[in-house]
This record gives structure tokens, sequence and C-alpha cells, in this order.
């Protein structure tokens, strides 16, 4: 239960009360400041506590924004102020000087500070986020666009502010709100003019963003069991079951902007499935191919569905980590790119272009349903593709035109990206410092020796030497802080370099079921990077050592496969292959599943991910 204290003179006929139960506040009233810093006192610590002024006037929308998101530890719109546990000790300081400020006493009924003009309200929840601001306490205040939210003066501007409210429908900006600001184009035109009022219909019935999210995930599995029969009723049902679940994919992040129900836990929950349903329909359209009559084995196009993917995704949060902190952060490229902005279609061009969830979905459940599944991934691997050059030239651009100083923490942010196992971590120690140079160069000369060699000699004494040698460029590439301009491309060239290996040394197997396995074993190491960036964007900071060590880093997983692929037969391999991708798979999912779930527990802050563009 949350508890919110009237202060001020009450107003006949003041709707503020019922709002406040309606939003699920107890309500206390305070006589004066005394009594209030009283009733403050006595609210529990774990319980979160708001000051409202019983003169407010405005939609109870606004005060929804203002008095119970989850996600700030203190909050404040005109004439009320909120806090949560995390914000408690702040707002009973803040308090406590007013009330000495006042000269308020404990049912004392001392006078109020005196108003010096008719417009100068004498609010205590005014006068509490004053002192906040001047403790220099981060205190979040909503936008609230068109929405009243005030404390009249006088009758005659409460009559004005009343009719200010009735001339706007809080639950039409309600709706409007609950979109995303940000989408692409199919999203916004084909999916949110209708999902808003999904999302509302789940609110009124009691669902959570988490409730939806597990509905899509499981609507998206059922449309690749579909696709997986190789028919074509099953194919065109998958398309549409596909489309559905991007429906209630979109319908839980608005069913959480819509009702404020922000999570942790739903936060991760969201983000790991999206990948989870992508690349589980890939795989189901790989085995699609082969079933219902078809002999068309696309397990090598699916797999690089998932890396390239997964390869822009790594780009994208890189990039970000790079640039969250960084000082001087401006350049040429970022103000032309803002420029195109300001121009109508160039912003949904530009966003078409990069081939967002919304436009991949539509095109992949469009081909499922008309063509093949080989057709189907070709398409993805040249949108993908496009897309990947576009975005990367970019970012590459605007890095190299900057003059930023990245921080510890973006170097930090980018050294736990990277996944360097202990391997690279004992060689970067030891290495002399004499033969580094730039990480990037580094670590795309390990790479393109490694994926060379994997092509030309998938089973050699060359590929295992070519296997020693990326280890020790891995090294080179983070034995300095990560702060260079383009530092942020070493993450995404190694998982390049990572799965790019297991796909060729799978395919040139050529053995029954060693792609699957590979594919198997990418999407394990690809939820255990997803999971690095998502702590990292929590502030929960990378997972633990020793998962790492565990699962050997990026280096020593790619050098253990390389060594089964020289030593093993190709049945052995495939072998090899399925029980590292199942015992990665269980090590990575066990913990990750166990710190997100405490820390949920714990009473981690509230977040919302709007989600990856890409």
């Amino acid at each position: 239960m949350s508890t919110a204290i009237l202060t001020g003179s009450p107003v006949p006929g003041s709707s503020i009360e019922g709002d406040l139960r309606s939003l699920g506040f107890d309500v206390r009233t305070a006589s004066d400041a005394g009594d209030a810093e009283a009733l403050l006192a006595a609210v529990p610590g774990d319980e979160r506590v708001a000051v409202v002024d019983a003169r407010f006037v405005g939609h109870e929308h606004a005060l929804r924004l203002g008095l119970t998101d989850p996600r700030f530890p203190l909050a404040a719109i005109p004439g009320a102020v909120t806090a949560q546990p995390a914000g408690r000790q702040a707002l009973t300081r803040a308090m406590a000087r007013e009330n000495s400020a006042s000269g308020g006493t404990v049912r004392g009924g001392a006078p109020a500070r005196a108003k010096s003009s008719a417009e100068d309200v004498d609010s205590l929840a005014d006068r509490v986020v004053t002192a906040l601001d001047a403790d220099g306490v981060d205190v979040h205040r909503p936008e609230l666009g068109s929405l009243v939210a005030e404390v009249p003066a006088d009758p005659q501007a409460r009559n004005e502010a009343r009719q200010a409210v009735s001339a706007v429908d809080d639950e039409a900006v309600r709706l409007k709100s609950a979109v995303k600001a940000r989408d692409g184009f199919f999203t916004t035109y084909c999916i949110s003019p209708y999902s808003r009022y999904l999302a509302r219909w789940c609110a009124r019935r009691g669902l959570t963003p988490n409730q939806v999210t597990t509905a899509s995930l499981i609507t998206a599995l059922i449309a690749a069991a579909c696709a997986a029969t190789g028919t074509r009723g099953g194919f065109v049902a998958a398309g549409v079951l596909l489309i559905a679940s991007f429906v209630l994919d979109c319908t839980d992040g608005q069913l959480a902007r819509y009702s404020l129900q922000y999570s942790t836990l739903g936060a991760w929950l969201d983000a790991t499935f999206d990948r989870a349903k992508e690349y589980a329909y890939y795989a189901g359209l790989a085995l699609g191919a082969t079933r219902g009559g078809g002999s068309d084995d696309v397990w090598a196009l699916a797999l690089g569905a998932m890396i390239l993917q997964t390869c822009r995704h790594v780009v994208d949060f890189s990039f970000n980590e790079a640039n969250h902190d960084a000082t001087a952060n401006t350049s040429p490229t970022a103000a032309l790119s803002d420029k195109l902005d300001s121009v109508g279609w160039t912003v949904w061009v530009r966003r078409m272009i990069v081939l967002p969830i919304g436009e991949r979905w539509a095109m992949i459940a469009v081909l499922t349903a008309v063509t093949t599944p080989r057709i189907t991934f070709y398409a993805l691997l040249v949108g993908c593709s496009f897309a990947a050059v576009y975005t990367t030239a970019g970012r590459v651009l605007r890095s190299l035109t900057r003059k930023a100083r990245r921080t510890d923490r973006a170097a930090q942010a980018l050294a736990d990206l990277a996944d360097s196992g202990p391997l690279t971590e004992l060689l970067a120690r030891t290495l002399p410092a004499g033969i580094r140079v730039p990480a990037p160069v580094s670590a795309l000369a390990g790479v393109a020796l490694l994926v060379c060699a994997a092509w030309l000699d998938g089973s050699g004494f060359s590929l295992l030497l070519a296997a020693v040698l990326y280890v020790l460029l891995s090294a080179d590439a983070v034995a300095r802080p990560l702060k260079g301009a383009l530092d942020w491309l070493v993450p995404p060239i190694f998982r390049a370099g990572e799965y790019c290996t297991v796909l060729i040394l799978a395919a040139k197997a050529d053995a029954n079921g060693a792609l699957p396995a590979a594919f198997g074993l990418v999407a394990a190491v690809a939820y255990h990077h997803y999971d690095t960036v998502y702590r990292i964007r929590g502030n929960a900071g990378a997972p633990p050592a020793w998962l790492v060590r565990a699962i050997g880093g990026q280096d020593g997983r790619t050098l253990l496969v390389v060594v089964l692929a020289v030593l093993l037969s190709a049945s052995q391999f495939t072998v090899a292959l399925t029980v590292l991708a199942v015992v990665v798979a269980l090590v990575a999912l066990v913990e990750s599943i166990r710190f997100w779930v405490a820390a949920h527990r714990a009473g981690a802050p509230s977040v919302h991910d709007e989600g990856e563009p890409a």
C-alpha cells in the first residue's frame, strides 16, 4: 500500500482524494507542516509516500505519471511530490527543513509562510521539491504535455484550471503516450494504431506486461513449429502467427507505459524473448525446408542470418556504450544526421533502410507464407547486410569526426562486451608493449587469419596455428583500455570471428547434424552476450568472472572448437558441438535466470528498455 499525505486547505467538491485512492494510495490529511512531518515519519520505510496539496487541480493521469512511476526514487509535478524507499531519507530531510522554516508544529496550527502575491501559492509539496533541488537531489519531473497539474491561487484560477482539465481528454493522451516515441514505419502505421487499444484492454483486465511478453513468446514458438512442418499451410500459418507475436510484442511495452508497470525483470524478459523468438523462428524455417517432401538444407543460411543479426546488435550496443558518457561528444556527421531528421520523409526512409524489427518480421512473415525458406533467408541476409553496412559506416564516420574522450566506465563496458577469457587476460598482462597495434586492427587481423584458415583448411595444422595466433592477437587487442576512437569495433569483430569460425567448421565437416549443432552453440553463446549487454544497461555490471571462466570466454571457446575440429572425425565433431552447446546454454541460462530473479526480488530499480531499432 502507498500513502498520500494531503496538505493545505481542503477545497469543497475537490476530487483529489478520490483520484489518489483510485491510484492505490491510502489518503491521510495533515493540518500543517508539522503534522505532515509526523505523518511522513509514521509511514513504513518500505512503502511509497506522497505529499500532495489538497488544492491540486489536474488530470488523474498527471497524478499517475507524477506519483506512481516505479523507475524513479523521487518524482514531482506541481502540487505533489513522491518518494520510494530509496528516496525517503532525502524527502524526510527536506520536509523537516520546511517544517522548521514555516514554524509548524505537530497539530500546532502555526501560521503559513507569507505569500508575496496572489499567484505565489504557499504549497508545502512545492516547497519540499525546491528544498530537494537545493540539496542537489535528482527529482524526476515527467513530461505532462497537454495534461493539467497546478495549485490555483484563487477561485477564478481554480475555475480556469478545471475548464482546462475538461478541455483535454486525459485517456486519449494516455493512449497516445503508451506508444513508443521512435518506432519504425511498419510498427507506427500498421501495428500501433490498434495495439494500444489491446494494451488498454489488457490493463483493464489486470494483465501484466510480463504475461503479454510470455504470450508473445509462446505465439512465436508456435509459429516456428508451424514453419517446421514444411507444408504450405504450415508456412502460411507461421507467417500469420509471427505477425500476431509481433503485435503482442508491441502490446507489452505499450501496456507497461499505459499502466506504468515497469520492472527490471520485465525489461530483461522483453529483450531476451525478442531474440529467442526470432532465432527460434529461423530454426523452424530451417527444419521446414527439409521436411514435408522437401530436401533443401538451409541451416547454413539460418545460422548466417543469426550471426549477422547478432553482430548488428553488438555494433549498436558497443557504439552506444562507448559514447554513453563521453565528453565533447560532438560530430559533423551527427549534426548532419540531426538535420536530416528535421525533414519528414528522410526520417522514415532512414528508419526503414536499417530494417528494424517491425519491417524485418513483416518481411519474414510475408516471404514465409508465399515463397520458400531459402528465398526468405536470402532476402533477410541481403537486407540485413545492407543495413549493417549503412549503420556501421555511419558510426565509424561519427567516431572519426568526433572529438570525444571516452571514460573509464565506457572502456570497462567495452572490455566486458569483448568477453575475454582467462587465456586472453593472462596473455594481455604478459605481452611485450612493443608489438601492440590499435585494438581494432589486432582484432580484425586475428579474425581474418582464423576465418581464412578455417575456409581453406578445415582440419589441418595451419588452422590450429591460426587459432593460436588469433588468441595472441585477441590478447593484444584488449591489453590496453579500449578508449580509442574505433575501439568499440572490438566486441563485434570478436563476435564475428567466433561465430563465423563455428559456422565454417560445421559446414566443412559435412556431417549430418553438424550445422544444427553449430546453430545451437552460437545461439547459446549469443544469449550469454545479450545477457551481458542487458546487465550493463541495467547498471548491474558484467556477468560474474566465474561464469566467463566456466564457459571459456570468446577466445577459449574459439580455440576449443578449432582443436575439436582438428582432432575429431566429422561425426565426433558434431557430437562435441552438441555437448558444448548444451553445457554453455545450461550454465549461462541458469546463472542469468538466477541473477535477474534475485535482482527483481531484492527490489532493483525498475527500468524500461525502449528496445533496439534493429
